[in-house]
């Protein structure tokens, strides 16, 4: 467990992330990072909790055209 502690960083309040938990998040700076809500408080991520969301629609729309997506890649190779 890392203990963090809250910081004055100008007019707001920060935390200073140790190189251990920028390891461990797979992040460096300049990256983002997302706050999300969760059973046990709250989760600090480097994925876009929204991106599973568009992935998930993009699976059912594939899904639901499944055939055509086939059709399409049976192209002619001499069309293009």
């Amino acid at each position: 467990m890392t203990t963090l502690k809250l910081r004055e960083i100008g007019d707001g309040v920060g935390v200073i992330l140790p190189k251990e938990v920028l390891a461990r998040l797979r992040v460096e700076k300049g990256d983002t990072l997302w706050v999300v809500d969760s059973t046990h408080g709250i989760t600090l991520t480097p994925y876009d909790p929204d991106f599973e969301t568009q992935l998930q629609a993009g699976r059912e729309h594939m899904r639901e055209y499944r055939d055509t997506f086939r059709q399409l890649a049976k192209r002619d190779p001499d069309v293009g």
